[in-house]
């Protein structure tokens, strides 16, 4: 999954749920002679209801109209900024990102999740130290939150500075017991380090966590086969390639902070004609990677 910048918060699209609806959405802006600053309101954050459901469901460039003007009906609700900011991050409209999420801070600075995704425009722009600075300001409001840890992590990673990445990764893990993420991204350090024993430890933990979880699977696999264990390197990969084959591009690997040495083991993995096989099957979302053979 691509794990390293986070759009938009589920918090935000619940707490925009629980607004009250507009008793007549389907009318975006009322009769001129009639206008009404409440009700405009409450069909901007209707609008934003909209635009957070569809984003759910990944209809981003249906969801940002209706964000853009329920910026406009509701001006003062820092959570309508906070989404646009969130979907012009998706479509990477960096500087109208940046500016709406601006707009979000300065109508709530105490809003942790505006930091977090300010950090993701800076990420996004590998402007990484500024990302930090965001990322840490966001988890004073918000210290215990997982996935700001796991971003801030992931800053210090492509920083250089791997023990502090670790040490984020740790803090993560320690918030929520299923962030199987986190303990993927440490796996990768441990590789690149040459510890591939921690590694597999690691990849294994995070398959147990989530089963359809194909980024941990398939680096496992890899590294299995690598060591020596071909068979069931061979038939994790295939599972791995069944859930997604996304994670056969090398690029997309390296956007998921794939190092070197991974990557260069992953390439000769993909060569080979059992996983090259497995590539020209269709994904089976409802295969059961879990079902690993032992020895």
């Amino acid at each position: 999954m691509p794990k390293h910048v986070r759009l938009i918060s589920l918090l935000v699209v619940c707490s925009l749920w629980s607004m009250p609806k507009a008793a007549n959405a389907q009318a975006l802006i009322p009769h001129t002679l009639q206008l009404d600053g409440t009700k405009l309101e409450k069909q901007g954050l209707s609008l934003a209801q909209e635009a957070a459901q569809l984003a759910q469901f990944q209809q981003v460039e249906l969801a940002l109209p209706r964000a853009r003007l329920a910026s406009q009906l509701a001006p003062k609700n820092d959570k309508v900024w906070l989404l646009l900011g969130g979907l012009q991050l998706q479509t990477k409209e960096f500087d109208g990102a940046i500016a709406s999420l601006k707009k979000a801070q300065s109508l709530n600075p105490k809003n942790g999740d505006i930091l977090f995704a300010l950090g993701s425009a800076n990420f996004q722009q590998k402007n990484y130290q500024a990302a930090v600075v965001n990322y840490q300001d966001g988890l004073k409001l918000k210290p215990n939150d997982p996935e700001g840890l796991f971003d801030l992590g992931n800053a210090y990673y492509l920083l250089g500075k791997l023990p502090d990445a670790i040490a984020q990764y740790d803090k993560a893990v320690s918030q929520d017991k299923k962030f199987w993420p986190a303990l993927n991204n440490i796996g990768l350090i441990n590789y690149e380090q040459g510890n591939t024993s921690e590694a597999i430890k690691r990849w294994q933990s995070a398959v147990t966590l989530d089963k359809q979880a194909a980024e941990p699977l398939l680096a496992l696999a890899v590294a299995l086969y690598t060591k020596g264990d071909r068979q069931q390197g061979l038939a994790m990969g295939e599972a791995a390639l069944r859930i997604d084959q996304r994670y056969a591009n090398l690029n997309f690997l390296k956007e998921n902070l794939w190092g070197d040495r991974l990557l260069s083991d992953t390439k000769k993995f993909l060569e080979l004609p059992r996983i090259q096989a497995a590539l020209q099957q269709p994904e089976n979302s409802s295969s059961a990677p879990g079902k690993q053979p032992t020895q």
